[in-house]
């Protein structure tokens, strides 16, 4: 009997680690990445990725909670799996999106190092833009590589609701989480 409180005593201070934190939280948002959007596309059709971002949000919070890597790690797993399992993005957005978020994932974490999560993230919505924009002028008109269709200024037009959605809700959830787990400053 002893020896089972031991072991789950153990158990207790190794999950209890900023490093399992890390990688169940990581874990945990990939996840999160692959399933929102799903549930967005069932409620709201088609055009609800396009509409609500909502793989960003998982790739944000990443970003807030742990970090560039679990951010970017976020950001691969969700956009590759998704395609594996449900087939969106397409195979020629995914690229796009995969480097659309990791330009995301970078930036936040180096905002929020120097800023607030609010401030953060208004940096990021709109560097992260411009970021993209110089990446699909890139792809266009140096590589000549297609890029299907994709406008930064129409997905900012189309994405307007899921902007709002990450400026309202991102930097409270993300911040209230890492005060649960503890790993505020």
């Amino acid at each position: 009997m002893n020896e089972k409180v031991e072991k789950q005593n153990r158990l207790v201070e190794i999950l209890s680690t900023a490093k399992a934190k890390y990688i169940v939280g990581t874990c945990l948002l990939s996840g999160i990445g692959i399933a929102l959007p799903r549930i967005f596309h069932v409620l709201a059709g088609s055009s609800a990725g396009a509409t609500f971002l909502p793989m960003h949000i998982a790739v944000l919070m990443a970003a807030i909670i742990f970090g560039a890597t679990s951010a970017s790690i976020v950001a691969g797993s969700s956009v590759i799996f998704s395609y594996l399992l449900t087939g969106m993005p397409t195979i020629e957005r995914l690229p796009y999106m995969l480097i659309e978020l990791v330009i995301y994932a970078i930036l936040l974490s180096v905002f929020n190092k120097k800023f607030n999560s609010y401030i953060s993230l208004i940096s990021t919505i709109v560097l992260g833009r411009v970021l993209y924009s110089i990446v699909l002028v890139i792809a266009i008109n140096i590589l000549g590589l297609p890029t299907y269709g994709i406008s930064v200024i129409e997905s900012i037009k189309t994405g307007l609701p899921g902007i709002i959605i990450q400026l309202l809700c991102v930097p409270f959830i993300s911040n209230f989480i890492k005060k649960g787990i503890g790993l505020d400053e």
